[in-house]
């Protein structure tokens, strides 16, 4: 997502701000004023005559965002320059216009949000909803972006009391608006019984982190460059660099270190009294810091190594890239849901195709039967007028057998008759060839039976096959299921090694740890021998300094032995030495310490050469 595309979502909250009637138009006039404040935001020149002249064709009347969309793009966004305007401050202006149309609250309520919260959800909403208008959010960035207000306030994010709201389908399918996600807020289901100033840190650190593209900050002892001393300071990182102040509020800005590809940060070991120190190197400085705990410093090194990969991989911003890794995984779930209800579909339909071709075969079968049934019906009434035509021409024989007889003497009166007769005969082979006729469709209709038998042969080969197909799908799905469960097996073996290595790098830690404490005292006993000889040399040079004390005039020389006599040792009393105990119990520099023996030592060693010659010297 770009910069155009985030100022356009802005913008087109307080487009649709000012089309009070709901009719997808604006009047020219508002759109001047949105104009000028969108030029004074964006710190580009202001052109007044560039509305008119764009327009001066419209009749003076409304005009609608597709109209709006060239004079923005060509007078306005085509003008910006990245980094010369606040984006903020663009927000603001929107939010501004918007709210007082959308934003209705009741101020008496103790859940509702103040306005700079309010603000700052809007344009959490704007950066995860969908680049499509009207600008939306689908339930997993809000699940998402409730997570980290939980996550920010310390608690656990319930999503019980929100279930019936995400389970809703127009949720589902098309997501929610940023009124209704403000409304949700203002509800007070998950904020409810936490104090308000706690809900507004939280706001304010996922705004930072989303929104400001804010990896990581924190408090961080820092070495100087110059006087090589240690200081406090607050940092913030982001992908392009690391600032630091004195204080949280971000007000005086010491130092900021720009990252790229040259840059690398690695871990040192415990050095001038500070612990969980690291480096980040660039090519011209390094910069030594020192973190609370192990738990930071490995956190502060893994944010720069983030940044640092982020800029090597040419992007700016690590939740943009996080936002479309969750759409993409999104597309693939959605992806993955429709390839399985398509194949859910296609076994449906592979059913019922079988459903369908089992009734087919069932009906087959029944035709068949009736077929079998009528065949059978006129094969015995083919034989009953078969007989029943068998015995008339029996009869018609037996007629004719008398009648020839009865025609030999009768000739001449039964010739007429005979005529007849051989007429009935001429009928009665045409009946046979009807009866021929019907034989042969008798023959047909077996033959059309065979085919009808091959037909059903083809059908049930068919159907085996398909019956193949589906088992070879069903063992496809078994090895899948298989696979996973390696995958699982193999993933619960990794997490196992890691939970070992873990324990193996605590208990090294522990070693370490009672090695430094075994050290320490070693170090202090040393303090307490080193501070003992230090007294003890200092006692020995208030001795030799009483001892080389000079002759004046007119005194006499003492002899060896009274010097020797008149020599006594300080008392506790002696405020000179009792200042300089003073002094060397305060000290607790082990470098200084050094140093003051070893001072003390050269002194004294030059106090030995002047008394061992003090005797020739003395006239």
């Amino acid at each position: 997502m770009d910069l155009r595309s985030e100022l356009l979502k802005s913008i087109w909250y307080g487009f649709t701000a000012l089309d009070l009637e709901k009719s997808g138009k604006v009047s020219k006039s508002q759109l001047k004023v949105l104009s000028h404040n969108l030029c004074t935001v964006l710190c580009i020149p202001h052109d007044p005559v560039a509305l008119e002249e764009h327009f001066r064709d419209d009749d003076d009347g409304p005009v609608s965002s597709q109209g709006y969309m060239p004079y923005l793009n060509k007078y306005i966004l085509d003008k910006v320059v990245e980094g010369s305007f606040i984006k903020e401050n663009v927000d603001e202006l929107c939010w501004t216009l918007t709210a007082k149309k959308n934003y209705q609250t009741d101020k008496n309520s103790s859940t509702v949000l103040p306005e700079k919260d309010a603000f700052r959800l809007w344009c959490l909403f704007n950066f995860l909803s969908e680049d499509k208008y009207p600008l939306v959010m689908v339930p997993d960035e809000v699940e998402y972006l409730l997570k980290k207000i939980c996550m920010a306030m310390s608690i656990e994010f319930n999503c019980v009391e929100l279930e019936d709201f995400f389970s809703q389908d127009l949720v589902q399918q098309s997501g929610i608006t940023v009124w209704v996600f403000l409304g949700m807020m203002n509800s007070g289901k998950i904020s409810r019984g936490i104090d308000k100033s706690i809900i507004s840190m939280a706001i304010e650190e996922v705004y930072r982190e989303i929104v400001g593209d804010v990896l990581k900050e924190g408090y961080l002892w820092k070495k100087g460059q110059l006087r090589r001393n240690w200081k406090e300071r607050w940092f913030t990182l982001r992908p392009s660099n690391l600032s630091y102040y004195t204080g949280e509020d971000r007000k005086d800005c010491q130092g900021n270190i720009v990252l790229d590809g040259n840059c690398c940060v690695e871990v040192l070991p415990d050095r001038d009294g500070k612990r969980c120190m690291f480096c980040l190197k660039t090519l011209s400085k390094t910069y030594e810091m020192s973190a609370s705990d192990t738990k930071q410093r490995q956190e502060w090194t893994t944010a720069i190594q983030t940044a640092i990969r982020l800029h090597v991989e040419g992007k700016k911003s690590l939740h943009k890239d996080l936002k479309l890794k969750r759409r993409e995984q999104r597309e693939q779930r959605e992806k993955r849901q429709q390839a399985k209800e398509e194949e859910l579909q296609r076994l449906r339909a592979l059913q019922e195709e079988r459903e369908r071709k089992l009734a087919e075969l069932e009906l087959l079968k029944e035709a068949q039967k009736q077929a079998q049934a009528l065949l059978s019906s006129d094969e015995q009434r083919r034989r009953q007028q078969h007989e029943q035509l068998q015995r008339a021409l029996e009869v018609q024989l037996r007629e004719a057998e008398e009648a020839r007889v009865s025609m030999q003497a009768e000739m001449a009166l039964k010739e007429e008759e005979a005529e007849k007769q051989r007429k009935r005969i001429q009928e009665l082979e045409e009946m046979q060839k009807r009866l021929e006729e019907a034989l042969q469709q008798e023959i047909k209709a077996r033959l059309d039976e065979e085919a009808f038998r091959y037909a059903q042969a083809g059908l049930l080969a068919e159907e085996e096959e398909k019956m193949k197909a589906l088992m070879a799908l069903q063992e496809e799905q078994e090895e899948y299921i298989l696979k996973t469960e390696r995958e699982k097996q193999e993933l619960k073996q990794e997490m196992e090694s890691k939970s070992r290595s873990l324990d193996e790098a605590q208990r090294q830690l522990e070693e370490v740890r009672a090695n430094r404490h075994r050290v320490d005292q070693d170090v202090v006993a040393a303090q307490r021998k080193l501070r003992q000889a230090s007294t003890n040399v200092k006692h020995w040079n208030v001795q030799m300094n009483r001892l080389m004390r000079p002759i004046g005039p007119g005194e006499k020389r003492p002899s060896l032995g009274s010097s020797f006599s008149s020599f006594q040792i300080p008392t506790q009393r002696d405020p000179g030495l009792r200042l300089r105990r003073r002094s060397g119990s305060e000290d607790q520099d082990e470098e200084s310490k050094e140093n003051v023996d070893s001072r003390a030592g050269c002194d004294l060693e030059k106090r030995h050469s002047h008394a061992s010659n003090g005797d020739m010297d003395i006239p």
